[in-house]
């Protein structure tokens, strides 16, 4: 079988027409090409040279994550969650038209999960070890015009355990295909960042192009602004001599009387299209998303935005969508961040990694801030256990084998990439780098709490064999340099996870914003010792306590959670996909404790109510991780507890107050109740000024008897767009049965597939990409997606013994 693109003329003729695509790279036309790909999972000898493939190879589209669909063991890495790494062949085959001779052709990927080699026709044209950095590769020396080339990846991840999460293996992001005129824009190439003062912003404007001729160009560079209803409010032109082989930067200023700024409940974006001219005609041209914004950081009172002084409520993130491994489609993140909004997040740290584009222009839509983060391992790695978990001897697989090679080409490409999106307000150059003896060491780790104020491990005090933490502050520096050279208009941070240790190195003087992992118990401290230092809790726990420490100090800014969503990987002994920490699941609903959450965070009134029963002392600590359950048996003893932003709460049985104590546990914030169970309607009732402002239910329910479901949306578009189908188990009258886990299979016809079911159990270790799954906490999650073509799609949904369900979509 040959798999082959062919460019249709009409979408990429050098014309600025309608039919522009306007690609990831920023320049020329970029054309995803995604589909029609051939694996091969295994190494294969001299697998780079043309030919057809194997009849063995695997069929597929992109992205493609072949790490989630192995089976699960318990002798593989529990960082991994317990899935294999390997290494994997992709090939495809490109038919490029001869009348395509005198221009350029470019390959570009946006993350390939790792230590990649990419091959045109046999011929290397070269090596990417980081797997979450975004490359390309000119084609155009290499093409044969008017036959078919073969373009052929290797990705090797046979060193599995080099992260201390699951990070997928392959091809799991987008790769696009780019034409261009021997004189274009550079990757990247258009830069623009604003400032705001008063009623005026300006957008600063840096445009690069490249002259791959062996003549000078001379051009001329069109920048015109659209405000976020498509009319233009500043335009320009600006003339540069490009030379032959060579590269020419130009600057220029954009000013907007009373523009709209971007706020994160009004984020408003304004558009810079940029048009290069030769000889009077158009050569290339890109579309950026921008807008106004103002940032601002202060030691005493925090962090504003446009002026205004707020608390970043963050989260932190992985990159995997539990089933779907790492090839995560927009869709999904849409949802997930939706999702987070609603229960009060403002802002997300990418842990530990930059992540695909596509999240960061949905959070420049929805209005959420990022902290953007390049590296978890610096020049030497970070315990982790290669086999199992707490098992053998922890080993050193890592980024830090190619760190001094690729680390600071790694993070200046992440900036380039992304320094356009309004949402990012923060470069991260590290994440735990300075952990106390893993590895570097210091002096200071001989003292004692008094002496040091350690709030850490300290792994048996000072180690001379071991590095020495004061190249922390070079290496820093380094970073941070690298930084400052392509964008100045953010601060550059790093979570700090030894701050007393890292407080006698140059390690946190060369950050702009210092951030502090789990080290709350200094805030008062180092904001005394260190009254310039900005600090923010960079990685949090979800005790009120740690928010407190925010809410009630001026001087903190805020704090990201670990985690926002679970993640696959960093997990415990068997049976355990991941971290389970998330304020959502792994299929991306809010669990017990996204509730309490969005109780400290959120601003519209809600209130929640979960139960537990009381059966050993540990049972009678309030939890923060109380399900929606009112199904005991009668007389047990149950705690009911509430979350709630209201004044107060009321307590309803069967629409009748509830006779026990109410009481509020100081820890949490949490109302609570010891009640005897009986069977009936449980309501909590939220009131302000005296007043019932909300209203939350659970209901004690009969027998499994159906399924029903429900989709996020009616209609796809034919081009690979996911839905999210939820599929529930309820009793005769139609009420959830949240303890039931029925098997459930699920069948489509149509042009769809199913991608995945995701139960979001964490100690579920079966097959997750199959048709089957049995339901967790009554309720199970199918990934629909289009195929290409148009059609209604049928989705079938049964389980033994259970009423069947059947829901239909149009893909147009």
């Amino acid at each position: 079988m040959r798999l082959t693109i062919c460019f249709f003329v009409a979408c990429i003729t050098m014309g600025l027409g309608p039919a522009h695509v306007y690609g990831q790279p920023g320049f020329g036309h970029a054309e995803k090409i995604n589909d029609g790909w051939a694996f091969k999972l295994g190494d294969v000898p001299e697998g780079e040279q043309p030919g057809e493939p194997d009849r063995s190879w695997e069929r597929l589209d992109l992205p493609h994550d072949w790490s989630v669909g192995q089976p699960l063991s318990p002798t593989l890495a529990s960082a991994t969650g317990y899935l294999p790494g390997g290494i994997g062949w992709y090939r495809k085959t490109l038919s490029v038209p001869s009348d395509y001779r005198g221009q350029q052709l470019y390959i570009y990927f946006e993350g390939v999960y790792n230590h990649s080699e990419v091959f045109i026709n046999g011929q290397s044209l070269g090596k990417r070890p980081n797997g979450y950095i975004s490359f390309m590769y000119d084609l155009t020396p290499h093409i044969r015009y008017g036959q078919e080339n073969v373009l052929t990846v290797r990705v090797d991840h046979s060193q599995d355990a080099d992260s201390r999460w699951y990070t997928g293996s392959g091809i799991y992001r987008d790769v696009w295909l780019v034409r261009a005129a021997p004189v274009h824009l550079e990757l990247w190439g258009v830069y623009a960042y604003p400032t705001v003062d008063r009623n005026k912003g300006t957008l600063h404007v840096q445009v690069a192009v490249a002259n791959q001729s062996a003549s000078p160009a001379d051009v001329s560079i069109v920048s015109e602004l659209k405000d976020p209803a498509g009319a233009t409010v500043a335009k320009k032109t600006t003339k540069a001599s490009i030379v032959a082989a060579g590269r020419q930067e130009v600057q220029l200023t954009l000013e907007v009387k009373n523009p709209a700024l971007w706020q994160l409940d009004d984020p408003n974006q304004y558009t810079l299209e940029t048009v290069v001219l030769r000889d009077g005609g158009p050569i290339d041209q890109s579309a950026v998303k921008t807008g106004f914004r103002t940032f601002t950081f202060d030691p005493d009172k925090g962090f504003a935005l446009n002026g205004e002084w707020m608390k970043v409520k963050g989260v932190c993130l992985h990159h995997d969508a539990g089933v779907l491994g790492a090839a995560v489609y927009p869709e999904v993140w849409r949802r997930r961040l939706l999702t987070l909004k609603e229960v009060g997040v403002n802002a997300i740290r990418t842990s530990h990694n930059p992540q695909a584009p596509g999240l960061y222009e949905l959070c420049d839509e929805l209005g959420l801030l990022v902290m953007n983060e390049a590296f978890d391992e610096w020049e030497f790695p970070k315990r982790k256990w290669l086999e199992g978990w707490n098992v053998g001897t922890p080993g050193f697989q890592g980024a830090y084998s190619f760190f001094e090679e690729w680390g600071e080409q790694d993070l200046a490409d992440m900036v380039k990439r992304d320094r356009n999106h309004l949402s990012i307000f923060a470069w991260s150059i590290g994440n735990e780098v300075d952990y106390p003896n893993d590895p570097y060491s210091h002096p200071v780790l001989d003292g004692d709490e008094k002496d040091g104020g350690f709030t850490q491990a300290t792994f048996g005090g000072f180690k001379p064999d071991a590095p020495d933490a004061m190249r922390l502050g070079d290496i820093a520096e380094r970073l941070a340099a690298v930084v400052k050279k392509y964008d100045t208009s953010r601060p550059v941070t790093a979570g700090l996870a030894g701050v007393a240790m890292s407080n006698e190195t140059a390690y946190p003087a060369a950050l702009d914003i210092a951030g502090y992992n789990y080290t709350e118990s200094r805030y008062h401290e180092d904001h005394e010792r260190y009254p310039d230092r900005v600090i923010y809790g960079s990685e949090n726990r979800h005790d009120l306590a740690a928010w407190k420490a925010v809410r009630d100090n001026e001087h903190i800014f805020g704090q990201f959670l670990w985690t926002g969503i679970d993640y696959l990987g960093e997990s415990g002994r068997w049976p355990s996909r991941g971290f389970y920490s998330g304020l959502l699941d792994f299929g991306g609903f809010i669990k017990p404790r996204g509730y309490y959450r969005q109780s400290l965070w959120a601003d519209k009134p809600m209130v929640y109510i979960g139960t537990y029963p009381i059966r050993n002392p540990w049972q009678r600590r309030v939890s923060v991780d109380a399900w929606p359950v009112w199904n005991y048996a009668d007389g047990d003893t149950i705690r009911v507890v509430s979350y709630t932003n209201c004044a107060d709460v009321n307590l309803l049985l069967n629409g009748e107050p509830i006779a026990a104590e109410k009481r509020l546990d100081d820890e949490t914030g949490v109302y609570y109740w010891d009640v005897p169970y009986r069977a009936g309607a449980l309501e909590a009732v939220g009131i302000h000024d005296g007043k019932e402002v909300v209203r939350n239910a659970i209901q004690t329910s009969q027998r499994p008897h159906r399924l029903v479901a429900s989709v996020d949306r009616a209609q796809l578009g034919r081009n690979h767009e996911v839905a999210h189908l939820t599929i529930e188990i309820v009793d005769e009258d139609g009420l959830p049965v949240t303890l039931a886990d029925d098997n459930i299979s699920v069948q489509i016809d149509g042009p769809a597939k199913l991608l995945g079911l995701e139960g979001s159990n964490n100690t579920d270790m079966s097959d997750y990409t199959d048709d089957t799954h049995r339901a967790y906490r009554g309720r199970l999650l199918a990934y629909i997606l289009s195929t290409g073509e148009s059609g209604t799609v049928t989705v079938r949904c049964t389980s033994p013994w259970l009423e069947p369900v059947t829901v239909s979509l149009q893909v147009e």
